[in-house]
């Protein structure tokens, strides 16, 4: 669940006495099924709301048991919405200070009408970054978040890694994206949406006139199809036969990633498609040795046929005289 979705369904439980999770759907603009796992979510945090079903019932969270956000003030309330990120993220847009005296005031509240449990914030710790990330360089989060938040233009260099050398763009930004512990600006370049990883603008200034977005698109919305987008172009579909005793396995170890074709199912073996954002990420399939067949694409199995000749190759015996 989002922080904006978050609060906003907050809000809604504490201003009505009932309200039924079509009408949350609606409100929230999400589905059905997203709305039940959302209150799921709630309860499990610790939070008293309770479904009734029926013409007079509804989804119901006793007055006062919610969050208590008079307390804190438009700034605190503004950096709530960054509680996804982990604490060094927000050290580097200068907001983790006033992100947890806003938290530290929710919980204060919580404690002192005698939950029993701890605040989430004292047994949850996030860090979103990749393991052995290199320390990174260029423009900081911090420095791009005033101009951002003035809705103005900007003049950047960007040394895209496709270009020979950095060039000079005038964007229109949305905003900051913090994707796989890597920070992005997103924002339209003549028009057409972009990401712009943050290292690689090696100089940027504030421009004169205001940002010109297009209408009905804001940072969430442009963020999500530039991703969707990326990860369709570079993405790769590997159709493939998995072993009955290795199913479990690869599901583990693969995730979403791995979708099995239930129409397609032998005692022997599950017919399944792996997705890869690259055509050397198939190595992972290597530890499964003979109990993964891979079908296709013809690419990938010569990827795999080469991978292993050389790995046979370097572990060879050495010839004896």
């Amino acid at each position: 669940m989002t922080p904006d979705r978050f609060f906003s369904l907050m809000l809604l439980l504490g201003s009505r006495d009932a309200v039924t999770t079509q009408e949350l759907a609606s409100a929230l603009g999400v589905s059905l099924r997203t709305i039940t796992r959302d209150l799921n979510w709630l309860r499990d945090a610790g939070l008293p709301v309770t479904a009734q079903r029926g013409r007079l019932g509804g989804v119901t969270m006793p007055p006062g048991s919610g969050l208590d956000l008079t307390r804190l003030t438009p700034g605190e309330r503004d950096h709530l919405s960054l509680t996804g990120l982990d604490e060094k993220q927000r050290a580097e847009l200068n907001a983790s200070v006033e992100s947890q005296r806003a938290l530290s005031k929710i919980a204060a509240t919580q404690s002192r009408r005698g939950h029993e449990l701890l605040p989430l914030t004292d047994v949850v710790h996030v860090d979103s970054r990749p393991w052995l990330q290199a320390r990174a360089s260029g423009t900081t989060p911090a420095s791009l978040i005033g101009p951002v938040r003035r809705g103005r233009q900007l003049q950047i260099e960007y040394d895209s890694p496709r270009e020979s050398c950095p060039r000079d763009l005038v964007v229109d930004p949305y905003g900051l994206l913090a994707k796989a512990g890597i920070w992005y600006l997103v924002a339209d370049c003549a028009r057409v949406p972009r990401m712009y990883r943050l290292q690689r603008i090696t100089t940027w200034k504030e421009g004169d006139q205001p940002r010109r977005i297009r209408e009905n698109q804001s940072l969430a919305t442009v963020a999500a199809a530039l991703i969707d987008q990326w990860e369709h172009d570079h993405a790769i579909e590997i159709s493939a036969t998995i072993e009955q005793t290795q199913i479990e396995r690869a599901q583990r170890i693969f995730g979403q990633r791995l979708v099995r074709d239930d129409h397609e199912e032998s005692p022997t073996g599950h017919k399944v498609t792996i997705r890869f954002l690259r055509l050397e990420d198939v190595r992972a399939l290597l530890p499964f040795g003979s109990a993964i067949t891979v079908h296709g694409p013809t690419e990938a199995r010569t990827h795999l046929r080469d991978l292993a000749t050389n790995l046979a190759h370097h572990y060879a015996p050495s010839p004896t005289s």
